[in-house]
């Protein structure tokens, strides 16, 4: 196993919680109903246990952890949109932009579990599989209260 692949594969993760993390801080910082401030700071708190597995996992192949997100392209946008939307306190917007930023945190994990495996030792893969049901999980939860919202 190249330990070097394994880092960056690992800190493609790292990212992508980063990401989360900034998002739904901003998110629940910005947004004035109590309820969604408190699920905004639950789904950084997913991300922040996810990132310090993730760190940890690193630091034991002696790489060191990203302290960057993506921000690039459509999810640097996304993003922003979120912080629009919350200036609008439009909620479903908000719900709308979250849920496109959950489907690349997704994407990027699903991504990982089909094409990097062979990078990753057999701890690392479960440990893996088990943040993907989390943000999973927490997708479900922002596409749910997306549906229900009355425009």
């Amino acid at each position: 196993m190249d330990t070097e692949k394994t880092v960056d594969v690992l800190n493609r993760l790292v990212e992508i919680n980063n990401d989360r993390i900034e998002g739904y801080e901003t998110a629940s910082k910005e947004i004035e109903e109590q309820d969604f401030k408190s699920l905004f700071s639950q789904f950084a708190q997913t991300s922040y246990s996810c990132k310090q597995e993730l760190t940890g996992e690193i630091y034991k192949l002696g790489g060191e952890p990203t302290e960057g997100t993506k921000i690039t392209g459509k999810f640097f946008r996304v993003w922003m949109d979120v912080k629009a939307a919350l200036t609008g306190k439009d909620i479903k917007a908000v719900l709308v932009s979250c849920e496109y930023g959950e489907d690349h945190a997704i994407k990027t994990y699903e991504n990982v579990l089909e094409e990097e495996l062979e990078h990753l030792s057999l701890a690392q893969q479960s440990l893996i599989r088990n943040q993907y049901t989390l943000i999973k999980s927490d997708h479900y939860r922002i596409k749910s209260m997306r549906d229900a919202m009355v425009v």
